[in-house]
């Protein structure tokens, strides 16, 4: 039985048992996780790649990540104003109209990352000089980050298509794209960022061409095998998705006011969080950036590191905007807050695990991304303190994507900007001075528990379900 048909048989049943609801959670956030890990591995292995050149070469990259998550949240916000329409529209079996949102969404999605693109790209030359680094990270800092704001589009296209797909039921396919993905970075990775060299390989040397790109083949790699998964995701979303196919009928592209409006209100929220989020990460990178080449190289690595433990999370967060998306475009208030309930205690199960492992493992992990022992050791003290935060962190995550199936993204933006910027860039501001590097963790840490909190009282609170007005289904343990 596939996740679509599932979900349904859920929505289409008077009564549901916590069993068969969890059974729903899991045959859908099973291959989100899988898409998510797939996707870390291949952080890891870009990571691994680019510090086998050094701690300036991994530092340059570290230096605008947070810069490309701030670019980035353009994309993902777009992309979700219009997702959460299509699964209200799916679980209430308007399908005509899931096709029609889609088309806009399309339309509208690429002319607005167009325009970003083009703006980021601009900016890159300068932004490693305004974010305080040494010189010699100037140059591939500022091309890595300018070749990222060039493929914009491309990840726009890709970020939509999967995304509508993953409110349609079907999360396979994206999870089958970022394995693609993942193998198509290596390959590319390979070629663009080493030198022509001679390989051994047991005992058999030859000789491997590579254009020796370094930093800038990192993030040429990694684009162009996102715009090969862009091509087939577009293939399944709007040629062979059974709900969202639109070859089969003809339908205006040209927005329409009440499916922007919408999209807007959704979004919106979505947008000036997650700027503002990334906007305060490019404050605390500047907070660190005066630390020196090793402490911007670790806080590098100990964020890619750290996300094993949160992207399953963020997979289960997916699934949440799915089912509560669906439950309340079906007009099931009964499984809206069952399934949210459900998935925000699944998703904090799952990274209380992950942090358990992650807090002994880590420095296998380092010894993995980088061979500079100062870089190792500084990025595993900082790390574990990380794991403190990780049970609430991922309450945070998936109840912000079972409010955002509800529709509800402003309150949770506000609550995010409060944690975020009162007590995350605060405590950085004045713990860095006297602690270092472990100074900003410790205010990451104490930031992401406060942040777990005030969304789980937000959920509790259940303001997101008062325009829903259904007589309650009981629940059969």
């Amino acid at each position: 039985m596939s996740e679509s048909t599932a979900l349904s048989r859920i929505l289409e049943k008077p009564h549901s048992t916590n069993r068969e609801r969890l059974g729903v959670i899991f045959r859908l956030s099973l291959p989100g996780m899988l898409a998510q890990i797939t996707e870390i591995m291949m952080q890891y292995i870009d990571a691994a790649m680019v510090g086998s050149l050094g701690a300036k070469a991994s530092a340059a990259i570290g230096l605008v990540a947070s810069s490309t998550w701030f670019m980035g949240s353009f994309i993902w916000s777009s992309s979700a104003g219009f997702s959460v329409q299509v699964a209200h529209a799916i679980g209430a079996r308007k399908y005509e109209k899931a096709r029609s949102v889609l088309r806009q969404a399309l339309f509208i999605a690429l002319c607005f990352s167009l325009v970003i693109a083009v703006l980021g790209t601009l900016a890159g030359r300068s932004l490693p000089r305004w974010l305080g680094a040494e010189q010699s990270l100037w140059h591939d800092a500022g091309m890595y980050f300018m070749i990222f704001c060039m493929f914009l589009p491309v990840r726009e296209l890709n970020s939509l298509m999967q995304s509508m797909l993953q409110c349609s039921g079907n999360m396979k396919t994206p999870s089958i794209l970022a394995a693609m993905q993942c193998i198509l970075d290596v390959i590319f990775n390979f070629i663009l960022i080493y030198p022509t060299r001679t390989v051994t390989v047991f005992g058999a040397s030859f000789t491997c061409y590579g254009a020796g790109l370094g930093v800038i083949g990192a993030q040429l790699g990694t684009s162009l095998s996102i715009a090969v998964a862009a091509v087939f995701a577009v293939i399944s979303c709007l040629f062979r998705s059974p709900v969202l196919a639109i070859n089969k009928e003809k339908g205006s592209f040209l927005p329409q006011i009440e499916v922007v409006s919408e999209a807007v209100r959704i979004g919106l929220p979505m947008l000036l969080e997650q700027s503002a989020v990334s906007l305060a990460q490019i404050v605390q990178t500047r907070i660190i950036a005066p630390l020196g080449t090793v402490a911007i190289a670790a806080n590098s690595f100990a964020v890619t590191a750290e996300s094993i433990c949160y992207m399953p999370g963020y997979g289960t967060g997916s699934a949440a905007t799915t089912l509560v998306g669906q439950s309340i475009g079906a007009e099931r208030k009964d499984l809206a807050r069952s399934f949210a309930w459900l998935t925000t205690y699944f998703g904090m199960a799952i990274m209380t695990a992950m942090a358990v492992i992650m807090y002994f493992a880590c420095p296998l992990v380092f010894r993995f991304l980088t061979p500079v022992k100062e870089v190792q050791d500084l990025g595993v003290s900082v790390l574990r303190i990380e794991m403190f935060a990780e049970t609430l962190y991922g309450a945070s995550i998936v109840a912000t994507g079972a409010l955002r199936g509800a529709g509800d993204t402003l309150v949770p933006a506000v609550l995010n900007l409060i944690s975020i910027w009162g007590v995350r860039i605060t405590l950085a501001w004045l713990l860095t001075r006297t602690m270092g590097l472990h100074g900003a963790w410790i205010a990451m840490a104490l930031e992401l528990n406060v942040r777990g909190i005030l969304l789980l009282i937000r959920l509790k609170r259940e303001r997101w379900l008062k325009n829903l007005a259904v007589d309650e289904q009981p629940v059969t343990e």
